[in-house]
């Protein structure tokens, strides 16, 4: 199956859903390239940038289940090119 390349940016602007932000993230490992954590806290929010290789149904997924956790706010940027080999997970 064909993978895309995607960075997903979120905020976390509540600080108590950061164990299930976690959990769905550790769902989604196998595709996750790298991820970034910056805690700013002058203004009291983290934010996190996740780079994942994987197939379009699945980076739509993890961005739907991170962006319905409360306090949570979540973009999606895409690659115009496809994954590197276009393999799959």
């Amino acid at each position: 199956m064909e993978t895309r390349i995607a960075l997903i940016g979120i905020i976390v602007e509540d600080r108590t859903v950061t164990e299930k932000l976690n959990k769905i993230l550790h769902d989604y490992a196998d595709y996750i390239i790298g991820r970034m954590g910056i805690p700013y806290h002058n203004k009291e929010i983290s934010i996190i940038s996740v780079v994942v290789d994987a197939p379009q149904q699945d980076i739509s997924a993890l961005s739907g289940k991170l962006g319905m956790l409360p306090g949570i706010n979540v973009k999606t940027v895409y690659s115009k090119a496809g994954g590197a080999d276009g393999s799959s997970h």
